[in-house]
Formats: C-alpha cells, structure tokens, sequence
C-alpha cells in the first residue's frame, strides 16, 4: 500500500490540528502551554503526540473490554466487532506512524554534516 502524499494536503491537516489545539484550549480556559511552546498558547506538538497516544491506548483498552465481555457472553457481537475493528484500525495507524518516524530518523542521520 504505497500512497503519495500531497503536501499542499499535509499543510492543510497540520494547519486544521494547529487550528483545533488552539481553539480547544481557548474552550477550556487554558492559556499557559506547560512544555514551553513560547507565547502562543497553542498545545506543544509534544502534547498533541502524547494525547493522541493516550487516545489510542484507550481505545485498546476498550477492545480488549468488550472482549472479554463477549467471552462471557455479556456483549452484543456487533458492538464486540466495532470496538475489535476500531483496535485494529487504531493499530494500524500507529505502526504506520512508528514507520515514518523511524524513516524520518533514519533520513535525517544520512544528512551530511
């Protein structure tokens, strides 16, 4: 699965994230950024990586929930299967994110000095 990416499309969904991190924390009050993002008051990339992080865990924790309620037989099949599927996506997601950091790192140490 090869895909192309555009980057007039990548700046776009990194100005729509910047966008959301700022208003999301304009909503809640919170002006100061904790990990020092200098003056801005938007959300560090930092935070924003840990928190999608936390999102993911959550959903995994939540499959592997609603499995073993289905093991016990106190689930519905298809809210097992959506939250099954949703691991997996998420899954997916993070090992394809692992991969472009890991050939980012790997870009950046063949740089010449």
């Amino acid at each position: 699965m090869n895909m192309m990416i555009d980057p007039n499309m990548a700046a776009s969904a990194y100005a729509n994230s910047q966008r959301i991190a700022v208003s999301s924390s304009s909503e809640s009050g919170d002006t100061s950024s904790s990990s020092g993002s200098g003056s801005s008051g938007g959300v560090s990339f930092a935070d924003l990586v840990k928190g999608k992080a936390e999102d993911a865990l959550d959903t995994m924790r939540a499959s592997e929930v609603m499995s073993a309620k289905a093991i016990t037989g106190e689930a519905d099949i298809t809210k097992v299967v959506e939250a099954v599927t949703a691991a997996e996506v998420t899954l997916q997601t993070v090992v394809a994110l692992r991969d472009r950091m890991i050939s980012s790192y790997q870009e950046i140490m063949r740089m010449p000095i």
